[in-house]
């Protein structure tokens, strides 16, 4: 006898939308445990980065007794010749990878880009037009996170004396 039921292979609609749901959870899932990592990874290296800066800027006070100033920190040559260690990429955010590699002079909350603010004994800003400023006594460094760090939504350094 030969059978007239038709078998019935493949799957459901129901079936696939279940399939594809999950799917869909599994790729939120990994998309935002990636992103944060991404995140963690680039505020690691802002705090890296200024750590870098510190060093260097107190082994150039330490030669010379001064900071320098704004201008001389945004010169390319001037970091070729005083601070022939500091890799210049340390002065470029992570999140804006396309910028130039200069120091913003006042701090921001909003600018993907390194704060430096060199100041006096008095406290008061020494960005002279003129290089080798001899004045600057302290200075500090900033850095903007993405998101917040232990309730902090910036990094700062300052000088160690």
């Amino acid at each position: 006898m030969i059978s007239l039921k038709k078998s019935n292979k493949g799957f459901t609609i129901v079936e696939l939308l279940i399939v594809i749901v999950v799917i869909g959870i599994l790729a939120l899932l990994v998309i935002t445990t990636y992103s944060g990592i991404q995140q963690k990874a680039r505020n690691s290296k802002r705090q890296t980065d200024l750590q870098s800066l510190q060093t260097q800027l107190e082994a150039f006070f330490s030669q010379n007794g001064y900071y320098p100033n704004l201008t001389d920190m945004n010169s390319a040559s001037w970091l070729d010749t005083n601070m022939k260690s500091l890799d210049q990429n340390a002065l470029i955010d992570p999140s804006n990878a396309t910028q130039s590699k200069t120091l913003l002079g006042s701090a921001s909350t909003t600018a993907k880009q390194y704060q430096y603010v060199a100041t006096d004994s008095s406290g008061n800003t020494c960005d002279g037009a003129s290089p080798a400023d001899q004045s600057c006594a302290k200075y500090t460094l900033t850095a903007n996170y993405e998101g917040t760090v232990n309730g902090a939504t910036t990094y700062s350094k300052s000088n160690l004396d």
